[in-house]
């Protein structure tokens, strides 16, 4: 049954500029990657889903396709690409996004999920720029947009409990609200018709004919380590306590993208799990760790900080796990960035209500282990939830402390702007929530080729070989979903 039913949508009609129409059905023989791979749906489109703790399905998952606008940002000029015509912005694009979402006036709707629609896509690390000052040292050779987001009239919500699909329509009724319902219905039934096809689908290995591959980095071993080097010396000068210093792969990319996210997600189950398709670039990744999420006036941050490689068997688990626990250096940093993060949440929630809910648990990953905190308060009224993103990107787990200057050393040292990696991907709801995760275990398409980028953060007693292979631990189930290669 599509709801609402049409003589209540004319009458929301006379008070809300959007109305969601929407349908459900039992989808329990079908998963969001089949659906999305009957759709095939044209570029922009994205599927959201989430693995819990690395191990465990999450609830929801989210498909959308068939935009209402495109907002892509680079060096403070923005194209807003409304299909029939494209509108050119200047600006901050976290604001313009705001004043884009603030158009939209949709009923109340109750008993559903964090998100049912709203812009979906990513902000790039340089998009800091746009809120800090920082000098210009990295070359930036990729020339990737510093934010790209779709807001998608068509958005599929996976309820994995319940089995379910809802095909949600955002229906704009216009000046002729009959005309535009019955187009909502027809494109809710178009959808369920093509989920309800009978179709096989080649359940092998996903092959990317990729062969063996050789992936070149943006530093050699010996640059990586004097870089390290140069940021203790920096660290010892007292200018910070942490720089988080990353390094790039590259790999030629051939086959279908779609293929590299089912490796990916099927390697390195993970809390955020995303697949942006915008034509170019191409997004896909399996981040372990949260940015930011403000769900119903709360906001939450999860700082991950300190790592170890999976052990071989339950007991190597447990030996490395009780080391790094243990290990003074690890717990320091890890304490560190728990209190970036309490800072950086007083900035925008209520005084008092800031707390760290969890505090330095071990959480499993396929190659990895981290240690892991939550951070959360109550959000002030005079902010929102893009005023909490503004205030915590980028994460200081990606960038060091004090956050601004990390960021100027950083910028001195790593020899290529850093693009997505290490920025934000995620929603910004109608609903007025967001949830993102930060662009780390990230594979980044662009012109043929797949950038991976992993860091390691560097303190006083940092070992650069050390902090090196930590990078290649990182990267390795990245590397591994891209099909065979050398180290």
């Amino acid at each position: 049954m599509i709801l609402p039913a049409r003589e209540n949508y004319l009458n929301l009609s006379r008070s809300y500029t959007l109305i969601p129409v929407s349908c459900e059905q039992v989808v329990d023989t079908e998963t969001p990657i089949s659906v999305y791979m009957k759709l095939n749906p044209a570029a922009p489109a994205y599927l959201l889903e989430s693995v819990e703790g690395g191990e465990r399905l999450g609830r929801y998952s989210f498909l959308g396709f068939d935009p209402l606008w495109t907002l892509r940002f680079k060096d403070g000029e923005g194209l807003i690409d409304c299909g029939d015509r494209v509108i050119p912005v200047q600006g901050n694009p976290f604001r313009v996004l705001r004043d884009l979402m603030r158009k939209y006036h949709c009923p109340p709707r109750s008993g559903e999920p964090r998100f049912w629609g709203g812009a979906v896509g990513f902000w790039g690390y340089d998009a800091v720029r746009y809120l800090e000052y920082l000098p210009t040292g990295a070359r930036d050779d990729l020339q990737l947009p510093d934010a790209m987001l779709a807001f998608s009239k068509v958005v599929l919500v996976f309820d994995h409990v319940q089995h379910t699909v809802k095909v949600i329509y955002l229906s704009q009724p216009g000046n002729d609200p009959e005309d535009a319902y019955e187009k909502a219905c027809q494109k809710i039934e178009e959808v369920l018709a093509t989920i309800n096809e009978t179709r096989s689908y080649n359940q092998g290995l996903f092959d990317l004919d990729n062969g063996s591959l050789k992936p070149l980095s943006n530093q050699s071993t010996e640059d990586f380590c004097t870089n390290v080097g140069h940021a203790k010396n920096y660290i010892a000068a007292g200018d910070a306590i942490q720089v988080v210093l990353s390094r790039r792969f590259q790999v030629p990319f051939k086959g279908s993208p779609i293929n590299l996210y089912r490796r990916l997600r099927s390697i390195n189950p993970s809390p955020h799990l995303f697949y942006l398709d915008f034509g170019d670039p191409v997004v896909a990744g399996a981040s372990p760790e949260m940015l930011v999420r403000v769900d119903d006036g709360v906001v939450t941050t999860r700082p991950i900080a300190g790592t170890r490689p999976r052990g071989r068997n339950a007991a190597e688990d447990g030996q490395l796990a009780a080391e790094l626990l243990a290990d003074p250096k690890e717990r320091a940093e890890h304490v560190m960035l728990v209190d970036l993060g309490r800072n950086d949440l007083s900035r925008v929630c209520l005084p008092g209500t800031v707390k760290v809910s969890k505090m330095m648990e071990v959480e499993y990953y396929s190659h990895v282990m981290h240690l892991t905190s939550e951070v959360c308060g109550k959000l002030a009224p005079r902010c929102d939830a893009l005023d909490a993103l503004m205030a915590v990107f980028p994460a200081g787990t990606v960038s060091g402390a004090p956050k601004v200057r990390a960021m100027e050393i950083i910028e001195e040292l790593e020899p290529s702007r850093r693009g997505i990696y290490a920025g934000a991907v995620g929603y910004f709801g109608l609903s007025g929530n967001l949830d993102t995760c930060i662009a780390i275990r990230t594979v980044i398409i662009s012109q043929k080729t797949a950038y991976i980028q992993a860091g390691a953060g560097i303190v006083a007693d940092s070992v650069p070989l050390k902090e090196y292979h930590e990078t290649a631990h990182k990267a390795e189930a990245l590397l591994q979903a891209l099909g065979g290669y050398d180290q």
